[in-house]
């Protein structure tokens, strides 16, 4: 049993976030957890530099609604990453595969696992295609 954490902004979710979150949570084992962070709308705009379709509350609604997922959070920053590891009692972060590297730092918490990303599908080439 684990409890598991990982970030994400979830806009236009996809096969893609479902399958890591799916994966993520069977990480934790039959009676761990699985909490989901959401990055906020400022947070994507004044720090990501990403425009958000669906706003953060909803995206936090969608994710919550996953039977993989127990908990969510909304992020707001890059240093709280720190604090909901220890106020979670988490025992392993991750992350898809594309960070990493990036939160190595986290190392002295926690495990850090980067995910494989599901090949083929991604929210840039979704906003891409459709002209978002």
């Amino acid at each position: 049993m684990a409890n598991v954490i990982t970030y994400g902004t979830f806009d236009l979710f996809h096969i893609g976030h479902l399958k890591l979150l799916q994966r993520a949570r069977a990480l934790g084992g039959e009676n761990g957890t699985l909490t989901v962070v959401v990055s906020s709308d400022r947070f994507n705009l004044e720090e990501k530099q990403k425009h958000c379709v669906i706003p953060h509350r909803e995206r936090a609604e969608i994710v919550g609604a996953l039977k993989c997922v127990d908990k969510v959070l909304v992020e707001d920053s890059w240093e709280q990453k720190r604090k909901d590891i220890i106020d979670n009692n988490i025992d392993i972060f991750v992350m898809g595969d594309d960070w990493q590297g990036k939160f190595d730092f986290l190392k002295d918490l926690c495990e850090v696992v980067y995910l494989p990303r599901t090949p083929g599908v991604s929210s840039r080439d979704l906003k891409n295609k459709s002209g978002i």
